[in-house]
């Protein structure tokens, strides 16, 4: 191992969890062993967890043609992959032109204060993760936001708060329902 390496450290950065390992089976035999499959090995990994699992990744290099560093190497360079579990609301805030001269960052620093996190965190109740983009396609509405698919324009800080309140209240709600 090289001097500047320090496998520890590196580590830190992924989220680690007990993952069912078995999933990933149709998925190599699928795609092969060879190397030059391996960003669709991590792209589908992905869809089967949500993101990237060290263990996972760890399982890919032992049962691929891939070394574990060059899979650490392509999770982390690809903007892409997520190596931490996200809520169950992914919000996305466009950061594109359009959006940042009509107060995109105004509206992203007022989310990321509701929630009291940063953008690619997620929210300590699992329920929302906040990601900034370059650009959602949906200019006239800016700034915009998108919310596991559904975009929500034209806001202000103060209505980009509302909506998250409101679906942290039907989050709320469902649970009394079940109980």
């Amino acid at each position: 191992m090289c001097d500047n390496c320090n496998v520890g450290e590196l580590k830190k950065n992924f989220k680690d969890e007990n993952v069912n390992l078995d999933l990933m089976t149709p998925v190599i035999e699928k795609y092969g062993k060879s190397a030059g499959n391996l960003i669709n090995l991590l792209q589908e990994m992905q869809e089967v967890y949500g993101y990237l699992p060290l263990k996972g990744m760890d399982y890919l290099a032992e049962k691929t043609d891939n070394k574990k560093a060059t899979i650490y190497g392509v999770a982390t360079f690809y903007t892409q992959f997520r190596l931490n579990p996200i809520g169950k609301y992914l919000i996305l805030q466009c950061q594109g032109t359009a959006c940042h001269v009509n107060g995109s960052k105004e509206v992203s620093k007022a989310i990321c204060e509701e929630l009291d996190i940063n953008p690619g965190e997620t929210s300590d109740d699992g329920l929302f993760t906040v990601e900034d983009v370059a650009c959602l396609g949906c200019c006239s509405l800016a700034p915009v936001m998108m919310i596991n698919g559904e975009a929500y324009g034209n806001l202000t800080p103060g209505k980009a708060v509302k909506v998250i309140k409101d679906l942290r209240k039907k989050e709320l709600e469902g649970e009394a329902d079940e109980s």
